[in-house]
């Protein structure tokens, strides 16, 4: 009891810096309360970001301050068609006057990476982000090198239909703990963001947290409960993408996915539910924890059929019939 006490204790803790961290995030960022709690749980559940929106909506300055609020490292790295492997993780290059390589280490190597508009590059520079992500390591000739902790890559995506763009490779997208779309602000948020500007007296970001901090929080974060009834949930929900004809009411929309979700989706909504639970200050994940973010975790690892896409659905319409006809078990 008194174990369980003093767990629910640090949860509170933890709890009480994250949301320091967001309020701190907030006297920059106007709005966009999706993206930076999406990127708090990606921290706390060891995973990665894709954002997908338009040019222009603060996608580079959230990361930025969340990396000097916790005073780490930050890389930016701009995608573009002639980008080559080696500008990202790095090259070996003869050193004439001692007579050997030496390796330069790319901009990967930092704690915070900004892949921006990551679907310019060709899939042959996208593919070395890979590694990194997967394995949190690159390769360089013969040697191995580790990425620093905490490491996470943020990266941007504008709307296909955009000129320019590629697709991501299906393997690459799975990659992502979630995916984020970022939309205009509103009206009222956008004459506050206007106001900021011409505002001089900016208010100085305070450093919450240190780096080491961080990483307790990613190792507590994996010791939330999550109850045998909320796995079985989340393992109906994914399932379910792959064969909506399980689902009687939902069974008329299966032809309408091509591709459903992989396992790792039901391990990425596992662990982003344990990380907004413990945001929650709570020791145990609840269906509610689920419910707010398979959207995130789903939305880019389904594909939709001709049918679909002839029916301007999209992959949230059917993450939601899926979610509203799946039922848990547990009492909340």
């Amino acid at each position: 009891m008194e174990n369980n006490n003093c767990e629910e204790k640090q949860a509170e803790h933890i709890a009480s810096n994250l949301e320091n961290i967001f309020y701190e995030i907030k006297k920059v960022i106007v709005g966009q309360e999706k993206m930076i709690k999406g990127l708090i749980y990606a921290l706390l559940a060891g995973g990665h970001v894709l954002l997908e929106g338009p040019p222009g909506l603060a996608k580079t300055l959230t990361l930025n301050t969340l990396s000097a609020i916790i005073n780490t490292d930050f890389k930016r790295i701009q995608f573009t068609p002639d980008l080559l492997p080696a500008d990202l993780i790095g090259t070996r290059i003869f050193n004439q006057s001692k007579g050997e390589f030496t390796t330069v280490l790319g901009p990967i190597f930092a704690n915070f990476v900004l892949a921006d508009e990551i679907n310019r590059a060709p899939a042959k520079v996208q593919s070395a982000l890979l590694e990194a992500m997967q394995e949190k390591q690159v390769t360089i000739g013969k040697e191995t090198y580790k990425l620093k902790e905490p490491f996470l890559v943020m990266a941007t995506q504008n709307p296909i239909e955009s000129e320019g763009t590629y697709d991501l490779p299906e393997a690459q997208t799975d990659r992502f703990m979630l995916k984020i779309l970022v939309d205009y602000p509103t009206e009222q948020e956008e004459n506050t963001i206007i106001e900021r500007m011409l505002c001089s007296n900016n208010d100085k970001l305070n450093k919450i947290i240190k780096e080491e901090y961080l990483i307790k929080y990613k190792d507590f974060t994996n010791k939330i409960y999550v109850d045998p009834k909320i796995i079985e949930y989340i393992a109906n929900i994914v399932t379910t993408t792959r064969n909506l004809s399980k689902n009687n009411n939902i069974k008329e929309n299966a032809n309408f996915v091509q591709y459903g979700a992989s396992p790792r989706a039901s391990l990425a909504i596992t662990k982003v539910a344990q990380a907004r639970a413990l945001y929650k200050g709570r020791t145990y994940v609840i269906p509610e924890d689920v419910k707010k973010v398979a959207n995130a975790c789903l939305r880019h690892r389904i594909i939709l059929s001709y049918e679909g896409l002839a029916e301007n659905l999209t992959a949230d319409n059917i993450i939601d019939k899926i979610i509203e006809n799946t039922k848990c078990s547990i009492k909340t």
